[in-house]
């Protein structure tokens, strides 16, 4: 099968992350081996061993607000998508999905997975990859609502021209 024949996926969305449809929708009967990351919202924060620059902040979480403008973070998904597959040329499927609205604490909001036929081709690296890629380029904005207020969370990525 050629590589532009492979099943991808990329999505921005309201609804629920269906781990299991995502995972059938990107496997092939040649695949042997699936990498997924889901990032999760955090009822409690804490900084400690991080390395940002205000390490050691604690904060409660009442809830996320993400927000996106769907078309352009499609577009820039689909980017990401084709980015892991000039990386890794063995991976067979890819599906980046984002939610949207408000998301409570332990509710999965972001989800990526790589398939290929066996763990040794990179598709743990692409997966880690496509995570860190969609946080630099996805025009995705978070507000943060916790008991002390509620702030938009500011990534550090600037668009440079051509991107």
């Amino acid at each position: 099968m050629q590589p532009s024949n492979f099943p991808t996926i990329f999505s921005i969305t309201e609804d629920e992350i269906d781990l299991n449809d995502l995972l059938a929708r990107i496997t092939l009967t040649s695949t042997g081996a699936a990498a997924i990351f889901t990032g999760m919202v955090r009822g409690e924060t804490s900084r400690r061993g991080s390395t940002q620059a205000n390490a050691g902040d604690e904060h409660q979480t009442e809830y996320l607000e993400y927000e996106a403008y769907i078309p352009m973070a499609e577009e820039k998904m689909k980017q990401v998508a084709d980015e892991i597959r000039a990386k890794w040329d063995a991976i067979e499927g890819i599906a980046i999905v984002q939610r949207i609205g408000k998301l409570y604490p332990k509710t999965p909001t972001v989800l990526i997975a790589c398939t290929a036929a066996h763990r040794d081709t990179g598709v743990f690296e692409a997966a880690r990859y496509g995570i860190d890629r969609l946080k630099e380029i996805v025009p995705i904005w978070k507000k943060e609502v916790s008991p002390g207020g509620e702030f938009w969370v500011e990534g550090e990525y600037m668009p440079k021209a051509g991107e």
